[in-house]
């Protein structure tokens, strides 16, 4: 047993265990706004956890990978919870988070919420999301929830991570303004500081919000199928546009992660579930 390379340029991949079905796919950005040592940042995102699909057990499997690939960071990227319509035996959020214990990284796990945190949380439901049982299983925890908020942090250098909450709450169409709050979310980041934003939707980078150089993102899956580079599936209002992998427009970087879990249907075709490495340095 071990792992290998497969060489699909410009990332690399590799499999991260041999009982969790994750690939490690890593995307390089070197840009001359980052002017700190290089950073190592692991990205885990669309979690969706429930047995058969993606159990406790193997989530546990990725969060041991995960704090072996010793990153600088550890940013989960949302959707925790696994939709109420796929059958499976649904996990408690606190129970999810417990299994991410494994997860440390010198500056820190950061978490945001995705759309299904907000949709298939029985609490949140109950309660007219004034209360959310994966946000409160995250305060309870190491993991550090940025919800419409930004901390400064240091890696021979001060940067910002910024985070916003879902955009896409509900299924309600009239519930179009979501959760996301990026005027908080970024109101103690200094004009012109190094700002990497994560949010759930990679929908935001449309808006070409200039406050950060960087946005991660899940939510999509990779389409969940990839056809030839073909992702019907994608979730966004902007079709494949920004359905997986490293996006530049203006100027900027996009990283989708395909994420490990399923929405819809238990099926991934050509996609396979995938946790993401990026490796950012300043210009070469």
């Amino acid at each position: 047993m071990g792992t290998g390379l497969s060489g699909l340029p410009p990332w690399r991949q590799r499999v991260l265990s041999w009982d969790a079905r994750a690939v490690l796919l890593e995307h390089r950005i070197a840009d001359p706004r980052w002017t700190a040592r290089e950073l190592r940042i692991a990205v885990l995102s669309d979690l969706h956890v429930g047995a058969p699909w993606v159990p406790l057990g193997e989530l546990e499997r990725i969060a041991v990978g995960i704090a072996g690939l010793r990153p600088d960071l550890i940013v989960v990227a949302g959707d925790f919870l696994i939709s109420r319509w796929l059958p499976a035996r649904r996990a408690a959020a606190a129970d999810i988070v417990a299994a991410l214990s494994p997860l440390a990284a010198p500056l820190g796990v950061f978490a945001v919420l995705g759309n299904h945190d907000w949709r298939d949380c029985d609490l949140a439901r109950a309660t007219g999301r004034k209360r959310n049982a994966v946000r409160e299983a995250l305060e309870a925890s190491p993991i550090r929830l940025l919800e419409n908020r930004a901390e400064r942090l240091d890696h021979g250098g001060a940067f910002w991570l910024v985070g916003l909450d879902s955009q896409k709450p509900t299924h309600h169409r009239n519930d179009r303004a979501g959760r996301h709050d990026p005027d908080s979310a970024f109101a103690d980041v200094p004009e012109g500081a190094a700002a990497i934003l994560l949010a759930h939707e990679p929908d935001y980078f449309a808006r070409q919000d200039p406050r950060a150089f960087l946005q991660i993102s899940g939510h999509t899956h990779g389409g969940q199928a990839n056809l030839l580079g073909w992702r019907p599936l994608t979730p966004s209002a902007h079709g494949g546009r920004y359905a997986w992998g490293h996006i530049r427009e203006g100027g900027r970087h996009l990283v989708v992660s395909g994420g490990v879990g399923y929405s819809g249907l238990p099926l991934r075709l050509f996609q396979p579930p995938e946790i993401t490495l990026v490796s950012l340095t300043g210009q070469g």
